[in-house]
């Protein structure tokens, strides 16, 4: 209450002896109205302990003044009801229409201004609106649940607690999950939270009842939603993978609406105001053991106010009710969004895993297990599933999905050698062996000759370059191209024997390759190639021709000029 000078003082008793209103005395002296209420209320206590006789006197009641100063004076005649009547009283039934289609007053004076020509004070609207506002208790429904149906949970502050390691006391977080049709509740309190301490607390909570409900109803706190929505609430990934492990599924309250986990929140209350009240506890271990055995003993066995029954009596009834827990506890992880490389891997705690299908430059999700790696695209389809690198510096990616690298293709090479012939494979061997790393783009080039010459004479090359201790691609290939060339001698060779003597068989020159005959024309043969790469082989020629004849023609001219 403001203090007054003497003289204000004295002013506001002048006043409110001529039973003046409050908002006059407000408007002549101006001080503020709730300071004239204030002495007002003084005044009226010192006239009712001050009856006419100074303090310390002893008046003679045998006296006249004596039995006048020992009488109690009459009451104060209450103040005179206004009888003024406010201009806004011809617009009632329009302020009316207005309140119930919920404007405001300021609103209201503007219309009345504007259209009914109104010339009072905004005050006086404001005022009459106020009397003709009629605030509806609001109604709330009594909700009911069959045995495990649902949870809520919830947080708020447990007693105060030594901070180890220090001398100060702090209030810890207080997780209390109740069940809704029994009213048996979990208590837990925890220095931090996060969300994966909101999960293991639910985890706990489903353990500690022995079973898990159909639904969990929980505030739109960030341990629990990613992002409040009316329609499509978006938890958290951890949080709803707890959920999904354990088959309960989360039901978020709207925003600003508590009273639809009124349960939870009443339990939160009854825990602060009835067992925390006035505590203090050195360690939160001791805080939890205290609230359980609270839990226990007082919370369980009292008669609830609503159901007129045992809470324990009810818990027991409903615990035959609860899901059946799953064997294995949750594997909790951290979630974090990467961009794929370009060598269709994901960097993970200075590692490398393997991300295809997912393209180069995408985003993916990638979830880290204690023992494992998950990677998953966007909508959380799971793509790829890695054992989690022990050695930072590792790359976790499959032979086959890494692109030609010449300096890790030795075994793709010999393989391919393989498949040539013995010789082949025996010569690329010798090779590799004298000359390493460097000598694989010789045996790139052996290899490499089977997309001209048939195996059989890229094989009996290398038979020959061994005998001779030649080790050299171009050695190699110069023999392919003469073996090749013999072959083919020899098939026109006997293709003109057959023809001028009636198909009869011809002597031939030597046997080259092991593979041309000296007594039929093959239609059918390994040096025999399909029809369309002979129709390749003639097209290429044709280039090739085409581009000597027009250098040569260009080098004529150019001789000319």
């Amino acid at each position: 209450m403001n203090v007054l000078k003497p003289n204000q003082r004295a002013t506001v008793y002048t006043l409110l002896e001529r039973n003046t209103p409050r908002r006059e005395i407000a408007r002549i002296t101006g001080i503020d109205r709730k300071t004239v209420r204030s002495y007002r209320t003084r005044w009226l206590a010192e006239i009712s302990n001050s009856p006419g006789v100074a303090a310390g006197s002893d008046p003679d009641p045998n006296t006249d003044a004596g039995l006048v100063a020992t009488q109690t004076p009459p009451p104060w005649p209450p103040a005179p009801a206004s009888i003024s009547t406010s201009l806004c009283e011809v617009h009632r039934e329009f302020i009316e229409a207005q309140l119930r289609l919920r404007r405001n007053a300021t609103a209201i004076y503007q219309d009345l201004v504007d259209s009914h020509g109104f010339t009072a004070a905004y005050n006086s609207v404001k005022r009459f609106a106020a009397k003709l506002r009629h605030k509806e208790p609001e109604q709330f429904d009594r909700l009911s649940f069959v045995p495990g149906e649902e949870m809520q949970v919830d947080y708020g502050e447990g007693a105060p607690t030594l901070v180890p390691g220090t001398e100060r006391y702090k209030k810890p977080r207080l997780f209390v999950a109740t069940l809704r049709h029994s009213r048996r509740s979990f208590r837990r309190v925890v220095w931090k939270s996060g969300q994966h301490v909101w999960a293991q607390l639910h985890e706990q909570a489903f353990r500690y009842f022995g079973g898990c409900t159909q639904y969990v109803v929980l505030d739109n706190l960030k341990e629990g939603m990613l992002k409040p929505d009316l329609y499509e609430p978006e938890l958290n990934p951890v949080y709803a993978a707890t959920l999904a492990h354990y088959g309960v599924l989360a039901d978020p309250a709207r925003v600003r609406d508590p009273n639809r986990k009124g349960t939870v929140e009443h339990a939160i209350g009854h825990t602060q105001a009835t067992a925390l009240k006035g505590k203090r506890f050195e360690t939160i271990e001791a805080q939890n053991e205290f609230l359980e055995h609270w839990e226990t003993n007082w919370a369980s066995k009292r008669i609830h106010g609503t159901e007129r029954q045992q809470v324990q009596a009810m818990f027991e009834a409903e615990r035959a009710h609860l899901l059946p827990l799953p064997l294995l506890g949750m594997q909790y992880f951290s979630q974090q969004a990467r961009t794929v490389c370009d060598d269709s891997c994901v960097r993970v705690d200075h590692s490398s895993y393997a991300a295809r299908p997912a393209a180069i430059g995408s985003k993916v999700l990638v979830r880290i297990f204690e023992r494992r790696i998950e990677i998953r695209d966007l909508q959380g389809a799971l793509l790829r599933t890695h054992a989690k690198a022990e050695r930072p510096g590792s790359v976790v990616l499959p032979v086959d999905e890494r692109v030609f690298n010449p300096s890790r293709e030795t075994r793709q090479i010999l393989r391919q050698a393989g498949q040539i012939g013995e010789h082949a494979s025996r010569l690329c061997e010798l090779m590799f062996t004298a000359e390493g790393r460097v000598g694989q783009r010789k045996l790139w080039g052996i290899v490499g000759l089977t997309k001209r010459y048939p195996a059989v004479c890229v094989d009996s090359a290398c038979a020959q370059a061994l005998e001779q201790g030649v080790y050299s691609y171009k050695h190699v290939k110069a023999l392919a191209e003469r073996l090749f060339a013999d072959a083919m001698a020899a098939m026109h060779e006997a293709s003109t024997n057959n023809h001028a003597g009636g198909g009869g068989g011809g002597g031939g020159g030597g046997v080259t390759c092991g593979l041309v005959h000296e007594d039929s024309l093959a239609q059918q043969h390994e040096l025999i190639r399909q029809a369309e790469e002979y129709a390749d082989l003639f097209t290429h020629a044709a280039l090739v021709a085409s581009a000597v004849v027009a250098k040569a023609m260009d080098d004529t001219a150019g001789g000319q000029a």
